[in-house]
């Protein structure tokens, strides 16, 4: 029987981070949690991580499209806030970021993080994004160096 399980270092993996400016407050802690968690855990060099600023989570999808083709990555981790408001604003933004990462990653055959927080309000915003506990900008990081080496075992 072969079981493929994948690490989480990957010293030599190329990062890309997209992050969205909008709600920027929000997002840098996410940013800060997925770097220490690409540095101190995954022990990628900071040589090899890329950060993109992007002005809001519609347009993460095509970030990592041209991200994806251009082959100079072996991961992405994709970094935002959508917080409702009080029109369906927020369920199209969430939906097609969501949508479209995942068609990139799945058409590229290329790991995406996905650490886009959708909440119904600045708190649960604040409290996910590791400023209270759990940063899931982290979580999204340790998601693409685990993909990025479960890919790698089972091309050889």
């Amino acid at each position: 029987m072969n079981i493929i399980e994948g690490d989480i270092t990957a010293n030599r993996a190329k990062i890309a981070i997209a992050v969205v400016r909008f709600n920027r407050f929000v997002n840098n802690n996410l940013l800060e949690g997925a770097l220490d968690t690409l540095k101190r855990i995954g022990h990628v060099k900071d040589e090899n991580i890329t950060i993109i600023w992007v002005p809001g989570a519609y347009e993460l999808p095509l970030i990592a499209k041209a991200l994806a083709v251009s082959r100079r990555y072996d991961g992405i981790v994709a970094l935002g806030t959508v917080i409702r408001g009080f029109t369906m604003h927020f369920e199209f933004i969430a939906k097609e970021c969501s949508t479209g990462l995942s068609n990139v990653s799945i058409e590229n055959t290329l790991p995406i993080g996905f650490g886009v927080l959708t909440t119904e309000n600045i708190d649960q915003a604040i409290e996910r994004s590791g400023i209270k506990s759990h940063n899931k900008g982290s979580e999204a990081a340790l998601a693409v160096l685990e993909m990025i080496n479960i890919l790698q075992m089972i091309k050889k």
